[in-house]
């Protein structure tokens, strides 16, 4: 009979109100394809392939030293064997090595649920282990557990846990040696270990068994996710010993993998699989009140999913947003596109503010940070478009709380990145005072989000005026303008007519930029340039990015100008899983991300990153200006919900479960490559789909929005 996972879970978590779907599935391969990920808000991370592989460097046990960064992988993997009443050992670990796979544990995985934690099911002929893991919220905790379920009730498990542990930088890769061993110190129920004077230490506590020590190094674990990337493929892990414990029905046995460092950062209460499973429904539930307990299950699944993203950064002491998992930091362009999903669209505006907070308090000359690094340095300014974004961000926080104080706050720093970009500030940012337009970039930089570099070649080098940067400029100084404008309606500041001056200016400048931008329509293409070069050419490149002057609240075209642009770019650039980001006919066209080579090396990856290959962040912008250009009748909503319904699909698990990739190839069938999540990939689905089902559901109400 079929293990009914979801009443086995709803019991587990004690809720019969538990509805988050329980995926079952059928392995017919070692390496699924399928990758998960578990977090806790400082940026540590849980993650493997869905038979509980290590398919890719970022998989294991990875904790943040200096949240969110600072990330050292120092657990590898637990690999499980099960002997029931004496009888023959079963391997429940699948390893992937370069000519095998052994053990063959998929063999006998019968159910798999992401939610409400990464939960396996493996069927032995006498009854069935429950395998699951957690991370705990806010804690540099990660707690695994094993369930016995057998068919008699007499049958005991005897469950032998092989502990792996690591140390290395997350980007890394590790190299055995018969000389390098692994410093353990076992205690009560609790096993300390490093891997050499001064390491990062991590204590594994355990709820009951036996540990002996049995250390050996295992050499040669295949990486075939690296392999596709171009990049070293293989590690060596050290095995600590053997966790033994005897299970009777029903009962579990758990370890706690943790950083002792931060005392605040660990709660010694957390014992078992089962309280962690506990602990991981209530947060899921209440991230689903907080965004107003959507019915819509897509819906549902993306709020979780953007929950991954926000994190708490030590060195500023507020919220920030990981780009991506799993290689990314937090970035200024990716948080301020990302926030009005992540935060406003889940009920999250506290965590709006504090990002707005934590990036504007870096502001300098007139620019916001594009990245923190990894390793915790000063943090870079090389970007032309993360600050325009800030203005887009800051508006829609503002309409959704009223927190006109904060705005206030705000104005001035805004204020100075007009100032800066009008006296010209880092690589060549500047205003052309003859047109309105901002002009930007200097050999060996690539300011705007097709940022793909591959050693001194930039890919898509864009300098000039870039399309969406003058469209980000405009919508900037007319969102200024109008906070300048509220702030005065409110009252309460000491010299009005100064700052409605202020907003006059500001709304000339704006102005002039809209009367320039009539340099970008191409009339031979019914579109609009993607960049007007510093010679004074035009790049004619049928790309995503004029679909951003179509998306803001501001767009300098007419509606008649907007339903052409929009034309063009469905066309030739919209998929099912997002835009391209070149269209197929162009002769730089690439649609296969990594040139479709079994081996990819970076330069064929990083040439193909804005060629063609296909975004889902886009989604965003698209229905925007769809909506713009369409109206927001019964039956445009629903034929553009009805495009984002292949996306959706993917969120289901064609790559990161339970979340949205990064990015797919151009061609059919839009492969997922990249990020398994990525931050403004679930954003702006979420932020759009949102709206697309408030409108529904405000016609069905008897309120007609059509235009």
């Amino acid at each position: 009979m079929q293990f009914d996972l979801k009443s086995w879970l709803t019991k587990q978590v004690g809720d019969n109100g538990f509805d988050l779907p329980a995926v079952d599935v059928s392995v017919a391969k070692a390496d699924s394809g399928c990758e998960f990920v578990v977090t806790n808000g400082l940026g540590s991370f849980v993650s493997g392939g869905r038979n509980g592989e290590n398919s890719r460097r970022y998989h294991g046990f990875v904790f943040a030293t200096k949240p969110p960064v600072g990330r050292l992988v120092l657990f590898s993997r637990v690999d499980e064997k099960v002997t029931v009443n004496g009888g023959i050992p079963a391997e429940l670990a699948t390893n992937l090595w370069r000519q095998a796979v052994a053990p063959q544990g998929y063999t006998l995985l019968e159910a798999f649920s992401v939610y409400p934690l990464p939960t396996w099911v493996f069927r032995l002929p006498e009854g069935r282990l429950v395998k699951q893991l957690s991370m705990i919220a806010g804690k540099q905790q990660a707690v695994v557990g094993y369930t016995w379920l057998p068919d008699d009730s007499s049958s005991k498990a005897q469950v032998e846990l092989a502990l792996f542990a690591n140390h290395r930088d997350f980007h890394g890769e590790t190299r055995g040696a018969d000389s390098w061993r692994f410093q353990q110190t076992p205690g009560t129920e609790r096993l300390s270990v490093k891997a050499f004077d001064n390491a990062t230490e991590i204590v594994i506590r355990y709820d009951r068994g036996d540990y002996r020590q049995d250390a050996v190094w295992y050499w040669g674990y295949h990486w075939p996710r690296e392999c596709e990337r171009g990049l070293n493929d293989g590690e060596d892990c050290y095995r600590l010993g053997f966790l033994t414990a005897t299970l009777e029905a029903g009962q579990c046995v758990s370890l706690v993998v943790q950083l002792d460092n931060e005392p605040e950062r660990v709660d010694n209460s957390v014992v078992t699989i089962d309280d962690a499973a506990r602990r991981a429904w209530q947060r899921q539930k209440e991230l689903l009140s907080k965004a107003g307990n959507p019915t819509d299950p897509y819906q549902r699944q993306l709020v979780l999913a953007a929950d991954q993203f926000l994190v708490h950064r030590d060195s500023t002491n507020g919220a920030t947003v990981v780009a991506g998992y799993h290689w990314f930091s937090d970035w200024g362009r990716d948080s301020m596109i990302s926030l009005p999903g992540l935060t406003l669209a889940t009920g999250r505006s506290t965590e709006a503010k504090s990002i707005l907070e934590t990036f504007g308090r870096y502001e300098s000359d007139g620019m916001l940070p594009n990245f923190f690094p990894d390793s915790g340095q000063a943090p870079e300014y090389n970007t032309a478009d993360a600050t325009l974004w800030w203005a887009w961000a800051l508006k829609q926080y503002f309409d959704a709380t009223g927190d006109i104080a904060f705005v206030r706050r705000q104005l001035p720093l805004l204020q100075d990145v007009v100032a800066w970009h009008k006296q010209g500030t880092r690589h060549n940012l500047k205003l052309d005072t003859s047109d309105g337009l901002i002009t930007a970039g200097e050999k060996g930089t690539q300011l705007t989000w097709m940022d793909a570099k591959v050693g001194d070649l930039v890919v898509t080098p864009r300098q000039g005026k870039p399309v969406e940067i003058n469209a980000l400029w405009y919508n900037f100084l007319r969102t200024v303008a109008e906070l300048l404008r509220k702030s005065v309606e409110v009252g309460g500041i000491a010299d009005p007519d100064e700052v409605t001056r202020k907003a006059a200016e500001f709304d000339t400048m704006a102005a002039q930029t809209k009367q320039g931008m009539a340099k970008f329509w191409n009339a031979d293409k019914g579109c609009l340039y993607d960049v007007i070069l510093q010679d004074g050419s035009k790049d004619a490149a049928v790309r995503p990015n004029q679909l951003i002057a179509l998306s803001l609240p501001y767009t300098a075209f007419s509606q008649d100008e907007g339903e052409k642009i929009l034309a063009v770019v469905e066309r030739e650039l919209l998929t099912p899983y997002g835009l391209r980001t070149l269209a197929p006919c162009d002769p730089a066209y690439k649609g296969r991300y990594g040139g479709g080579l079994a081996q990819a090396n970076q330069y064929e990856r990083d040439i193909t990153y804005h060629q063609g290959t296909v975004w889902p962040w886009l989604f965003g912008p698209w229905v925007e200006a769809r909506l713009k250009s369409k109206g927001t009748s019964a039956e445009n909503v629903s034929e553009v919900l009805g495009k984002l319904g292949s996306v959706m699909k993917h969120v289901l698990g064609d790559a990161g479960l339970g979340s949205v990739s990064e990015i797919c190839d151009g061609d059919w069938p839009h492969t997922a490559r990249g990020c398994i999540a990525q931050a403004w990939s679930v954003a702006e689905l979420l932020r759009t789909r949102k709206r697309l089902l408030e409108l529904l559901a405000t016609m069905s109400s008897g309120t007609s929005t059509a235009q």
